[in-house]
């Protein structure tokens, strides 16, 4: 689960890390009402959406009275942003995050993520901020310095010491990144966090380190333990049917391509996904409906599957363990009568009670094409929906 800068920035606050001064708005006449709160006599106004480089899209602006901050206001809202990270289809903007701006002297990069690969959390840092960190990876790996945190230690000020030095922090501008280093740590455990990430953090011409930006992002499993992060979740940023699919208990991440697939097992719908690259097609989503689905969530997953405009043919592939093939069958038809499907459909069941799921197929008279064989289930959904185009 992500939320806005300015839900993360309050977080990060809670736990002693250094933000600016700022404050939410849904309207302009708001914004200018924000910035009339806050020190100085220059304000950043930043569009909220759950995607980085807003910049480059015009979604943050420098704002040098109370006038220009409600006239930039009025130009973001309602405004349709795109930046690398939206697509081309952008996000709807609802709220702009109104901050008091500072003198900058340099910008730095800093996250704490989960490296897979030692298991443990892991700081990056680097002295190439505002800017993205991928990019950094590729042409200056070198300027990356990296602290992981030993779970049975926890944070310890040589870990700040270590950050502080790679970006050529001197003095007490070591001491507060220790500090604030220590703040995201606590705040990415206490909270169950997968990502804090903070692009730019900045070096003042006062000398302070500050949290210019912020990125918060949550793992789903932990929030039945954070009512109140589950609270700060804002619909309007996700794909209706991803949400759709999480409150019917279906893993759900919907793709770019257009062939719908339906799968038990996450090992077994990735493999899914592959076969139909393999075979020239293009996966328009991941969907497991788990191991022991009810016939009730399979028609609601077949359903947002079709609910998808793009998605010009379906695959349904269950291996029957705890997943019964004929409870996968009744649910399938259901959905099919209800919606009365106009694309191909090919279905691939095996294992437990296969033979009375082919049989309600047989029994429906649905024009469903059940085949024993992946490979030629695969081959068979892509070339009917070639046809089909």
């Amino acid at each position: 689960m992500n939320i806005h800068e300015y839900q993360a920035k309050a977080l990060l606050r809670s736990y002693g890390v250094s933000v600016p001064q700022g404050g939410v708005a849904f309207t302009p006449q708001e914004a200018k009402g924000v910035a009339e709160t806050l020190n100085g006599s220059v304000w950043v106004v930043k569009a909220q959406i759950h995607a980085g480089g807003r910049g480059k899209g015009g979604g943050v602006k420098l704002a040098k009275s109370l006038t220009e901050v409600k006239t930039i206001a009025e130009q973001i809202l309602g405004m349709t942003l795109v930046t690398p990270q939206t697509g081309p289809e952008g996000r709807l903007v609802k709220k702009v995050y109104v901050e008091e701006g500072c003198n900058i002297a340099q910008e730095f990069y800093l996250s704490l993520l989960i490296d897979r690969a030692t298991s443990r959390l892991t700081f990056l840092a680097s002295t190439e901020g505002g800017i993205e960190i991928e990019e950094v990876a590729r042409s200056h790996p070198e300027k990356i310095i990296k602290a992981s945190i030993d779970p049975a230690t926890g944070f310890q000020p040589f870990h700040g010491r270590r950050l502080a030095y790679g970006l050529g922090l001197k003095g007490d501008q070591v001491k507060e990144l220790i500090q604030l280093a220590k703040g995201v740590y606590e705040a990415f455990v206490g909270l169950d966090a997968s990502l804090i990430e903070i692009n730019p953090l900045v070096l003042t011409v006062a000398g302070k380190i500050l949290a210019l930006d912020a990125k918060m992002s949550f793992d789903d499993n932990a929030l039945y333990r954070h009512p109140k992060i589950e609270a700060l979740r804002d619909l309007d940023e996700e794909d209706p049917m991803e949400h759709e699919a999480a409150m019917n208990d279906l893993s759900y991440i919907k793709l770019d391509g257009n062939i719908g697939c339906m799968v038990n097992g996450a090992g077994l719908a990735m493999a899914t996904m592959d076969i139909i690259k393999l075979y020239g097609g293009s996966p328009a989503n991941f969907l497991d409906v788990g191991g022991g689905a009810p016939r009730e969530r399979v028609t609601k997953a077949f359903k947002i599957i079709l609910s998808d405009p793009h998605v010009k043919g379906v695959l349904v592939n269950i291996f029957g363990g705890i997943m019964r093939c004929d409870i996968i069958a009744e649910g399938i038809v259901d959905a099919v009568k209800e919606i009365h499907l106009h694309i191909p459909l090919v279905v691939r069941l095996e294992g437990t009670n296969v033979e009375l799921g082919k049989e309600i197929f047989a029994k429906s008279g649905l024009p469903i094409i059940a085949l024993d064989d992946l490979a030629e289930a695969a081959k068979r959904i892509v070339e009917e929906v070639k046809e089909a185009a």
